[in-house]
């Protein structure tokens, strides 16, 4: 086998994305499944070719997915991590936080990239969110700015945009590091900029159920040299930096993506504005199914925000329905044949944090809705018969669940 130029690979992971354009989804099951990775035979191909002509670990295809990932959010660079939230901790690390450092952060969202803070040595401090929007709220947040915060990290929450303007105002102000976690949001973007360009640096995850995936992968963006620099050498240690005493005082994490995982990366990078769209298509057919459905949450895009490409598709329940009410109607959908889920624990309650203090009460919007929302099916490959038949689904379970229906 003899190993092919790295920019070659590139170049014909793109070509196959061109050429398997129309072949991504997959065949319906009976049951419907909550996700489905949208993979066709570009991504077959560039695999096939990988493990026959180069070399799993030896990086070019890491940097190719790096760059041109980098070009897709406008930012200077991108270091490439095996998940989001190994990103965040090499981002918080490369920044200099740790022990005894404050960091504030929403308690609320579906990738829990902010485990991070804690396992860092950091302690975060949460904050609560906005009612419509979900994202933090930056007045809440400024009131727990204290003289030991050092950063505010923030979230695009399911694919909602932060008020980023309020928030790089609150952390200049107070001399913050800005983080933006972006691991629910490829794609979204406020006032026409992309996730992903508004913090100092910003995390993204490629794992389900997010519409761009490596299988597992994480992402750092950054515009600042010496951060990517520091987040390089915390990443891997590369055969170039054995000898140097400076980059020795470091102990690295190993763990840089590999060429598989850069290279189905670079193929649905390639792809994605095709497999966003798919999606949007589904809530659009859930948009308009759910018109007949009362007492739920509406949509809702803040002012600011341009395009929201949801992480997953969330449904919020009356105020009727308690938490054993939710858990009620999750389980009539699953004895339908339908892969339904809660949105998640808020962290602060979560036991791990609720040992170091949290406490119901604490950040009461978040526990409101994270007590009424479900996730339901959401996946390019689902069309508006099953959409329709989910949605009637769950109006019959609300029924069964004996809640009624609720104005939100």
């Amino acid at each position: 086998m003899t190993d092919a130029p790295a920019d070659d690979l590139a170049d014909d992971a793109q070509a196959d994305a061109e050429d398997g354009a129309e072949d991504g989804g997959g065949d319906l099951m009976e049951d419907i499944a909550f996700t489905q990775p949208d993979i066709g035979d570009a991504e077959v191909r560039v695999m096939e070719r990988i493990l026959k002509t180069a070399s799993l670990n030896d990086g070019r295809l890491t940097e190719a997915f790096e760059e041109a990932f980098a070009a897709y959010v406008g930012r200077r660079h991108a270091i490439a991590v095996t998940s989001g939230t190994v990103a965040m901790i090499l981002a918080l690390k490369a920044s200099g936080f740790g022990p005894g450092d404050d960091i504030v952060c929403s308690p609320y969202g579906w990738h829990q990239v902010v485990h991070a803070i804690a396992l860092v040595g950091a302690n975060p401090v949460f904050s609560d969110i906005d009612y419509w929007s979900h994202t933090l709220n930056p007045i809440k947040a400024a009131e727990r700015i204290t003289p030991a915060t050092k950063a505010i990290i923030v979230g695009n929450t399911n694919g909602h945009p932060a008020p980023w303007d309020e928030f790089r105002a609150l952390a200049d102000a107070r001399g913050l590091a800005l983080i933006e976690d972006s691991s629910e949001a490829v794609g979204s973007t406020y006032h026409g900029r992309i996730v992903g360009s508004f913090g100092d640096c910003a995390v993204f995850d490629f794992s389900e159920p997010g519409p761009l995936l490596c299988g597992e992968g994480g992402m750092i963006v950054t515009d600042d040299d010496e951060l990517a620099s520091r987040l390089r050498y915390l990443r891997k240690r590369e055969p170039e930096h054995l000898k140097s005493v400076v980059i020795s005082h470091n102990v690295p994490w190993q763990v840089k993506l590999s060429n598989l995982n850069a290279a189905l990366g670079l193929v649905q990078l390639k792809r994605i504005d095709e497999i966003l769209e798919r999606r949007r298509t589904v809530v659009g057919f859930y948009e308009d199914a759910m018109q007949s459905f009362e007492g739920i949450k509406p949509p809702y895009h803040a002012p600011g925000v341009t395009v929201v490409h949801s992480h997953a598709y969330a449904v919020h329940l009356g105020t009727r329905f308690s938490v054993s009410l939710r858990n009620a109607v999750i389980e009539d959908m699953l004895t339908q044949g339908i892969d339904t889920a809660s949105f998640g624990v808020p962290l602060h309650l979560q036991q791990f944090h609720a040992e170091r203090g949290g406490r119901r009460g604490d950040c009461p919007i978040a526990e409101k809705t994270a007590d009424r929302v479900i996730a339901v099916p959401f996946h390019g490959a689902l069309d508006q018969d099953q959409v329709g038949f989910i949605v009637q689904r769950l109006k019959d379970a609300t029924i069964n669940s004996g809640a009624g229906a609720a104005i939100y």
